[in-house]
């Protein structure tokens, strides 16, 4: 006789908070309609705020408008691949907006890249045009002959900034490395200019929820960066999912805290896409470090706040937290990395507000699982599958056969939030995707009630102050040094960043190298959050008797000196 399922019943749907449904009467309506929506709604209202400089819906409709015309007269049309490379600053929306419109793919990328991790991406999703800062605009301007980037759009922090700052900012800003000058290049063209010599007329376009609308870049554990393929189905029901899971909040009547990284897809769907389809005011931090944040709370006074970790905890940490008054935030979403209890507990007696735990992944658009807001929520665990979202822990050898309640195993899921697949892969999309589940490499289990924990990772990736770090990634850069034999990156704890890096060197027969040179060779090669830390060398890496590196045992030995220091 067959066991019954555990999750067939879907035992979290008890658990709902009042106002939840179980499944949600998706609009067919794709993410610039809702845009276009909330200027109808609320035209005057401000929708971005940056340092002070209000841009109201009715405003951020027009710019989307005038820079979907420039980009389809420039030659981009419905399926070509535009990047943009931007911090969290007003073209960052316009660019997103415009280019979803025109049927274009959004190719968001991480100003925080080095070039060799920038040239890949380009060239892997073929992008024909980029939007960027000033401050990257040479490095990307001698980076653009090796990849089908024609065109260079550039902005600046200076664009768009309140009286005075926007008359002191020229005398000013080079000194304080917050713009840069740019050379004259060929098809090399200013943000403002752009957008003033073109007309709010978009030529119209039919949008499907099976289009591709961006490709999202996650590190591979293979080295290889794959492109994760959301449709705008995806992008869309996401927001409509996030919208019933939070029935409490209503339109146009919130402030949100945009500090999340939009180049990442946390802080794209939740601080961006959620706040323009609510028709709430986003206040931009193109910086989330804990004294820019504890000044935009303090003076702007957002009531919803999506943040990770170390973000919560450098603001605990800060010694402004005493003199800033939070009693403005009602609600908290945190994501990437679990929230220590004591953290929870202090921001929530700072704030008054509720901090609820969730989890996603790029491939997922990104949210899977959240705690509900007003009902039970469980510290350490992920919360319930949301609306229409089903899960399942399954065997870490197979994937086929289901695990019983409270036992571990990898955690798989299905929902219309899933991704279409990964960009001209189909080998790994299979791998990841199987008969619609997504496997997440993420061991963990499910209790009675249906909350779901994460227990460990089956992948070795490594969160670093909320940003995801692929050992793969650092192992590939170590094993070009030309004095590295072998060498392996692992995950080690870090009291604000969650994580650091850690890297274990063997160093060829007879010769001599420092940490502090193995870092040095880093530095021009990968992102700042992904350099090594501390180095290690060693004679020979513990290795499994077919040849595989035995992180868990380096993990082991590490966590094990640590507790003891």
């Amino acid at each position: 006789m067959t066991k019954p399922s555990p999750y067939a019943d879907k035992p979290w749907l008890k658990k709902y908070e009042a106002g939840v449904p179980a499944t949600v009467d998706y609009e067919t309506v794709c993410l610039p309609v809702f845009l276009d929506r909330s200027a109808t709604a609320f035209p005057d209202q401000m929708a971005l705020l940056f340092q002070g400089y209000k841009v109201t819906y009715r405003q951020l409709q027009e710019m989307v408008d005038r820079m979907a015309k420039a980009l389809q007269s420039m030659g981009i049309g419905q399926g070509d691949s535009v990047a943009i490379l931007l911090p969290n600053v007003i073209p960052c929306v316009v660019a997103y907006y415009a280019i979803l419109k025109i049927g274009a793919q959004v190719v968001m990328n991480n100003p925080l890249y080095s070039d060799r991790e920038l040239e890949h991406q380009f060239n892997d999703s073929g992008a024909k045009l980029l939007i960027t800062l000033d401050l990257l605009t040479k490095r990307m301007v001698d980076l653009r002959p090796k990849t089908a980037i024609k065109t260079i759009i550039y902005t600046s922090i200076g664009d768009y900034l309140p009286f005075p700052k926007n008359l002191l900012f020229p005398l000013v800003g080079k000194k304080k490395g917050l713009a840069a000058a740019v050379a004259p290049a060929p098809n090399l063209l200013k943000w403002k200019e752009v957008l003033a010599q073109s007309t709010p007329t978009p030529s119209a376009v039919s949008l499907s929820f099976d289009d591709i609308a961006m490709l999202q870049y996650t590190g591979g554990t293979t080295g290889v960066s794959k492109g994760v393929m959301l449709t705008h189905g995806n992008l869309s029901k996401q927001v409509q999912g996030i919208r019933a899971w939070f029935p409490k909040f209503n339109k146009g009547e919130e402030i949100m805290l945009g500090a999340l990284p939009f180049f990442h897809v946390f802080g794209l769907s939740v601080a961006m896409n959620f706040a323009i389809y609510m028709g709430w005011g986003d206040i931009l931090v193109p910086k989330p470090q804990p004294e820019p944040l504890l000044e935009t709370i303090g003076k702007f006074r957002p009531t919803f706040a999506p943040l990770v970790p170390t973000m919560y905890i450098g603001m605990l940490n800060h010694p402004r937290i005493d003199q800033t008054d939070l009693t403005c935030i009602k609600g908290c979403f945190s994501g990437s990395a679990p929230l220590p209890i004591e953290v929870i507990r202090d921001f929530e007696s700072k704030t008054g507000a509720v901090i609820v735990e969730g989890f996603g992944m790029t491939e997922s658009s990104p949210v899977t699982h959240i705690n509900p807001f007003g009902g039970e929520r469980k510290v350490g665990s992920i919360g319930l599958p949301i609306s229409d979202t089903e899960a399942r822990i399954v065997d870490l050898n197979e994937g086929t056969q289901e695990i019983s309640v409270g036992e571990t195993g990898e955690l798989v899921v299905r929902g219309p939030q899933v991704m279409q697949g990964y960009w001209q892969r189909p080998d790994a999309t299979a791998e990841t995707l199987v008969d619609g589940w997504l496997h997440t490499g993420d061991i963990g289990k499910m209790d009675e009630d249906g909350y779901f924990y994460i227990v460990d990772r089956k992948k070795d990736m490594i969160i670093c102050g909320g940003y995801n770090v692929y050992p793969r990634d650092i192992e590939e850069v170590l094993f070009e040094h030309p004095k590295v034999a072998e060498a392996t990156a692992i995950g080690v704890p870090h009291p604000s960043r969650g994580e650091q890096v850690k890297v274990f060197v063997v160093l060829k027969e007879g010769e001599k190298a420092t940490a502090e040179d193995i870092i040095a060779y880093c530095k021009d090669k990968l992102a700042t959050y992904k350099l090594p830390t501390e180095i290690d060398f060693l004679d020979e890496l513990p290795k499994t008797n077919v040849g595989k590196v035995l992180k868990k045992d380096l993990r082991a030995e590490e966590l094990a000196k640590r507790s003891k220091a």
